[in-house]
């Protein structure tokens, strides 16, 4: 998502801030890391969780809520955690899958009538979750009201065509992500994504997380805020080779840092962006795909479910994102995995998600570790956050 419009700066961080919360000392390195996020690479207010075999052993926070550090970091703050939000959905997705509702190998338009328009035949449910639908964004204006209103936007992308051959390359659906899977999620359960997890996983399992956010918890919700750019800080090589796919992708409707901030963002269901959650439970949620389908001792998926997410869906220059990426990179059925760049650790089939600006849920099966980091000062990556690298560098550091 591209951050175009600015939210309040941050003024320069104190040189001390105050972490609370639980740390194993196994995991003492992690903490360690998290403190320096604050000294050295400005963080404004986040937080930090890890599960272990399901449980929770890092859970970590400090810093302030607000860009004028009024509101101090709480251990329930919630924020705004961006594209970090479409594990929950694909989640949502292969649970669907796991009960026999949903076939990956099946033409969308079998769940959804009229999606076959404009040469869509036969895009397959596995192409909408590894984001080679062709659909990344919308040939004509989409506005933020537009893309506010559910029903518009998904008929939108049922009439139009696709910008290159479903299935045969990847390219990062930014925005429209959620809409098709969750429209999909919509036709067979009648229910949209954040309510669909809300009754399946975040309520029974009680995961602080929701999908949009309602009015009566505004009061716990962090400001996100972007700092002056630092001479490191130079713009994500994403938006250095602007192409019409890049652009119909992050800028239609271009989305930015105070939009996140407005009641009609959060009122909203934008299910690829604003979900809004502590890190410990990002931590729990990506912690179901570490636990092979459990967390906590609950079982939500089936292993071989679980397993499934992570299937490799081919590796390719993203069509997006591109040069962001430093090259070729690989998606599972819903979440990216880390191969040889390492973005979610030194195990190639970890996989995970990145928010725009920071935010990140790391899930490593073999290690049976997860990973939540959340934060409100924006920085200028699409992922791999310096502040996100260090915390996992520092876990793999521990294990």
């Amino acid at each position: 998502m591209s951050a175009t419009h600015d939210a309040p700066r941050t003024p320069p961080a104190p040189r001390a801030v105050r972490v609370h919360g639980h740390c194993d000392p196994r995991f003492a390195a992690v903490r360690a890391a998290f403190e320096e996020n604050f000294r050295a690479r400005r963080e404004l207010g986040a937080a930090v969780a890890v599960t272990l075999d399901g449980e929770t052993v890092v859970d970590l926070w400090g810093g302030w809520a607000d860009a004028a550090r009024t509101r101090p970091w709480e251990r329930d703050t919630l924020v705004n955690v961006w594209s970090t939000t479409k594990g929950p959905v694909a989640l949502c997705a292969h649970l669907l899958v796991d009960r026999g509702l949903l076939d990956l190998d099946a033409p969308v338009a079998r769940y959804w009538p009229g999606f076959e328009a404009a040469g869509k035949e036969k895009v397959l449910v596995r192409h909408l979750l590894s984001h080679r639908a062709g659909l990344p964004g919308l040939r004509e204006p989409h506005s933020l009201r537009d893309l506010y209103d559910w029903e518009l936007t998904t008929a939108r992308l049922a009439a139009t065509e696709p910008w290159w051959e479903p299935g045969t390359r990847s390219g990062y659906h930014a925005v429209t992500y959620g809409f098709l899977v969750g429209e999909v999620v919509r036709r067979i359960t009648g229910l949209r994504p954040g309510a669909f997890l809300e009754r399946e996983v975040t309520g029974p399992l009680g995961i602080d997380f929701s999908v949009g956010l309602p009015v009566e918890e505004y009061g716990r919700a962090a400001e996100l805020t972007r700092a002056p750019a630092a001479p490191d800080d130079g713009p994500s090589p994403t938006f250095r080779h602007l192409t019409r796919i890049t652009l119909a992708a992050m800028a239609n409707p271009a989305i930015g840092t105070a939009h996140a901030n407005t009641p009609e963002w959060r009122a909203a269901e934008v299910p690829a962006g604003n979900g809004h959650g502590t890190a410990r439970a990002v931590a729990e949620l990506y912690g179901v795909f570490a636990g092979r389908g459990s967390l906590g001792g609950r079982r939500v998926l089936s292993p071989k479910a679980a397993e499934r997410v992570r299937e490799p869906q081919g590796s390719c220059v993203d069509l997006v994102l591109g040069a962001g990426l430093g090259g070729e990179s690989e998606l599972g059925l819903g979440l990216w995995l880390s191969g040889p760049q390492g973005a979610y650790g030194p195990n190639p089939r970890a996989f995970g998600h990145d928010g725009f600006g920071g935010s990140c849920g790391l899930a490593d099966p073999e290690a049976g570790v997860s990973l939540g980091y959340v934060m409100n000062r924006m920085g200028p990556r699409i992922m791999d956050d310096p502040r996100k690298m260090a915390l996992v560098d520092a876990l793999y550091s521990a294990l």
